[in-house]
């Protein structure tokens, strides 16, 4: 192996893996130890055990929390979807899995397509710096977002606020259709986000190595064998591009 990715990779001599902890479809659950574990951090751990150091789990609240430290060392490996803004400060890899984002509209909604969302005057609950924020951020024409902390934030406040709809990944939004009667989830997706390995711009070697890592863990089963073995299956899809 090329020192060089060791050193940009590893430079405390551990590989700090900073985790999103709001995208529960990534962070499954914990290990006996106590330690997150999901396909997000298996993929962390399999990044270690490849270059052959320790693995050391970061958690973050939320992405934004990940994309704002990036040049403050605080994480080796940033495990959030890719996302032009955040592509300013981190190279990411391509997709190792993709969750397809929509919307949750309540009883009565007449909306019935991804683009009747977008008018005037709709309103659309949202995770604010979420990766399908930022998306909406640049392509919504009309509609007005109306941003919270983290999934639990805006699905409160779509309820509390009488919103038009909620914005969020299709599984977690599944979980909000069950507990609001007569509310429905758009069919389509206005994006599917890239859940990507990053790592902080100028790490020339590292960031080929591990998109070298991402292409071959995605050709060679690893990633759906770790959907599979998280019971994300029909939730999580290997990454297409």
């Amino acid at each position: 192996m090329n020192p060089e990715i060791l050193t940009q990779l590893a430079p405390t001599g551990k590989l700090r893996v900073g985790l999103n902890m709001a995208n529960n479809l990534l962070n499954t659950g914990t290990t006996v130890e106590g330690e997150p574990d999901g396909v997000a951090p298996d993929m962390g751990r399999a990044v270690a055990k490849r270059i052959g150091v320790e693995v050391v789990l970061v958690k973050y609240a939320t992405p934004g929390e990940i994309a704002d430290t990036a040049d403050k060392n605080e994480w080796d490996l940033g495990m959030i979807g890719a996302e032009p803004k955040r592509a300013e400060v981190i190279d990411f890899s391509a997709a190792y899995v993709e969750i397809e984002a929509t919307y949750l509209v309540p009883s009565g909604s007449p909306y019935k397509s991804i683009q009747d969302v977008d008018q005037e005057g709709v309103r659309i609950a949202v995770s604010g710096r979420s990766a399908y924020d930022l998306f909406l951020s640049r392509h919504l024409n009309n509609a007005e977002l109306v941003r919270a902390q983290g999934v639990a934030g805006a699905a409160e406040l779509f309820k509390s606020n009488n919103l038009d709809a909620l914005a969020g990944l299709r599984p977690a939004l599944a979980i909000e259709a069950e507990k609001a009667a007569g509310s429905r989830i758009i069919e389509g997706c206005f994006t599917a986000v890239q859940q990507a390995i990053g790592v902080a711009r100028g790490k020339k070697a590292a960031a080929e190595f591990i998109a070298d890592f991402v292409t071959e863990s995605k050709a060679n089963g690893f990633i759906a064998s770790l959907i599979s073995k998280h019971g994300v299956t029909g939730k999580l899809a290997v990454g297409s591009s």
